[in-house]
């Protein structure tokens, strides 16, 4: 089962969820076809995703944003702009456009935060808009108590549309994330092929190795165990250039 629509039409028009659809599909597209082998892809997510480990060396602080439009697969983007385009439109006719705008990307650097709080270390990247969207859901569960969504039910052959509670809506969305290993307040970088990823998180590793002491050592005044005597050059210097 997935929902569909709310029984909550909005008046105006949803400029910025609009947009925020347009740019996170456009990104996508472009990965699918721009992003040849694992390895572009993997330092396509070393750059611009979220990597705790180099938030904590004060690098690379624009992947608290860059990070919330990149996407692990198609059912990762699919999900996510799906409950975008439910309930943005909502958000946004209360909050107005630059309103909804900056509670949109808030929400996900918040998201983002707590996920390095909790991994500050961490090589692994963190990708996906999941922060962003648990914050649009929560607003308008807060706003919209008694909203109703209407969500699909496959059962075979049987197939039907039912009106549910909004919260009932958000609680299962949260299970799943919870479930899949996520949780809406982290996306879903293990979501992708292990390929890229394992060679993003090599990468991860080789960089705390490479910049010194790595942002662990440096904390702790221990260097850390399991890095390369002669490491190679860093691999994110070739990659896209940022703004």
């Amino acid at each position: 089962m997935f929902p569909i629509r709310d029984h909550n039409p909005s008046t105006g028009t949803p400029y910025v969820t609009w947009s925020l659809l347009v740019l996170n599909v456009a990104i996508y597209l472009w990965m699918v076809v721009a992003l040849d082998t694992g390895d572009d892809l993997a330092r396509l997510y070393f750059d611009w995703a979220m990597i705790p480990a180099r938030i904590s060396a004060a690098e690379n602080p624009i992947s608290l944003v860059s990070s919330l439009f990149l996407h692990a697969g198609l059912f990762h983007l699919a999900g996510n702009m799906l409950f975008l385009f439910i309930f943005g439109d909502n958000m946004e006719e209360q909050m107005g456009h630059g309103g909804f705008a900056a509670f949109y990307l808030a929400s996900g650097v918040a998201a983002n935060l707590v996920q390095f709080a909790a991994e500050p270390f961490s090589p692994v990247p963190t990708i996906g808009a999941s922060g962003a969207i648990a914050g649009v859901m929560g607003g308008y569960l807060l706003m919209f108590p008694r909203a109703r969504i209407d969500i699909l039910i496959f059962l075979i052959v049987y197939i039907r549309l039912v009106p549910v509670p909004a919260w009932l809506v958000l609680a299962v969305w949260f299970g799943l994330q919870v479930l899949g290993g996520s949780g809406p307040m982290r996306a879903s970088a293990e979501a992708s092929p292990t390929g890229p990823m394992r060679a993003a998180s090599r990468w991860g590793w080789d960089w705390r190795c490479r910049s010194g002491s790595g942002a662990a050592a440096r904390l702790s005044g221990r260097a850390p165990t399991g890095c390369r005597h002669t490491p190679p050059r860093r691999p994110w210097r070739a990659a896209t250039s940022r703004p």
